[in-house]
């Protein structure tokens, strides 16, 4: 019961002193409030980042990893450019090698794609489509549910039948009054059959353009169209690992053994060849949003120790304005910790006042939030920021609460 009864008088005190001088307060606590505002607004808008990649990365699929010729970061900044460019790409045949004789491999496939195309049905056109052409198990490994018609069957897939599976936003453009499914619509003179329609899944922070507006053929029907007209195609391979194969340790050794012994690759001869996962994506991502989360940290810590001053003074202030009160209480039998807990108690409450100003600000930054950016305060940041005004408060009132409890009662009361 006391401690309840000091708890809420605390927090009379302190709404009192706001009140007394709401400008001196607010001007006071406006350290607090900005340091809290930098701190976990730059938390939230990294874990928005992160959100907005994680779900990008998860189009993707899981446990996956890409061969190809290209390495998703460049760990050698002076490896030369030019030995990349001539390293061969995978074909069909080391794909049906490895599809063959992996073990650690659950899914493999092998895809192209193709931007910039101009997709046609009728006197209705879709301008910079993505033509994907894959083999059969392309979606056992990616993300790409149908919302209407199916998928290709594997006798589509090897005989390179045309048909097609189209993305949401192509279908809204080239059918906008009538289903898309049976229709017949053409890309650089092939002519395909839409047999399914894909889930729409909106703006992506990594993939660009996004699977909305794609059309998704059989490999060999990619190949047919390109090298006939004097293109070369440079395919990439990804296969999909098992759940046991947590870190894709033993895929990645089985894959690079695989590709090597096809390649005839001597032992000592480098790899001619990336191994890609996703996560190296995501590594490189939380690198610089680590950096930015401490950066964010310092800025905000100098604001809340501009803040925690201004607490320590009103604190003060306040001591000197309830000097005789405080003689009353402990003539009274008020022990030294009952008034050394009642300023503290005050002086969180106040960094707390500032504390909920700064995350009410960092709330409002939702307002700035898009398809794929969301930002919203979660509750672990919330919690962060509450912890932290908290602590500025009890650091910041320890001087004033101290020197109160030390009074010599007599003296308090005789204070005018």
């Amino acid at each position: 019961m006391l401690f309840f009864k000091l708890f809420f008088e605390s927090f009379r005190f302190a709404v009192n002193a706001l009140k007394e001088n709401i400008l001196r307060t607010v001007l006071s606590l406006l350290g607090v409030t900005i340091g809290i505002f930098a701190i976990i607004a730059i938390f939230t808008l990294v874990d928005a980042l992160n959100n907005g990649i994680q779900n990008s990365l998860s189009a993707f699929g899981d446990k996956v990893m890409y061969v190809g010729k290209w390495p998703f970061a460049f760990n050698e900044p002076n490896y030369p450019w030019w030995k990349y460019y001539r390293r061969p790409s995978p074909d069909v045949k080391e794909f049906k090698f490895i599809q063959d004789n992996a073990k650690w491999v659950k899914h493999i496939a092998i895809f192209e794609d193709k931007r910039g195309n101009t997709i046609q049905y009728k006197n209705n056109s879709f301008e910079d489509g993505k033509i994907v052409g894959c083999s059969y198990e392309y979606n056992k490994i990616t993300s790409m549910p149908i919302d209407r018609g199916r998928y290709f069957t594997k006798s589509e897939m090897t005989a390179g039948v045309q048909n097609t599976v189209i993305g949401y936003d192509v279908a809204k453009q080239l059918f906008p009054r009538g289903d898309a499914l049976g229709k017949t619509i053409k890309s650089k003179g092939q002519k395909f059959k839409v047999i399914g329609i894909f889930e729409k899944q909106g703006e992506s922070l990594l993939s660009t353009p996004s699977n909305d507006e794609i059309i998704l053929i059989p490999y060999n029907s990619l190949v047919k169209m390109y090298t006939s007209k004097g293109r070369n195609i440079s395919p990439v391979l990804i296969a999909k690992g098992y759940k046991q194969d947590e870190d894709m340790g033993e895929m990645h050794a089985e894959l690079r053994g695989l590709i090597r012994r096809h390649r005839g690759l001597r032992p000592k001869e480098e790899d001619n060849f990336a191994l890609n996962k996703t996560d190296a994506i995501a590594d490189f991502i939380n690198g610089i949003t680590g950096s930015l989360k401490i950066a964010g940290g310092v800025i905000g810590m100098f604001s809340i120790l501009v803040g925690g001053f201004s607490i320590a003074n009103i604190m003060f202030v306040s001591v000197k304005e309830r000097t005789s009160q405080i003689g009353i209480q402990k003539a009274l039998g008020a022990k030294n910790y009952f008034i050394l807990l009642q300023f503290l108690c005050e002086s969180m409450f106040l960094s707390f006042f500032g504390g909920v100003g700064g995350l009410i600000l960092v709330s409002c930054l939702s307002i700035f939030s898009t398809e794929t950016f969301i930002i919203s305060l979660n509750i672990q940041n919330l919690i962060i920021g509450m912890g932290i005004s908290g602590l500025v408060g009890i650091i910041s009132g320890l001087a004033p609460a101290v020197s109160a409890a030390r009074m010599d009662p007599v003296e308090a009361m005789r204070a005018s």
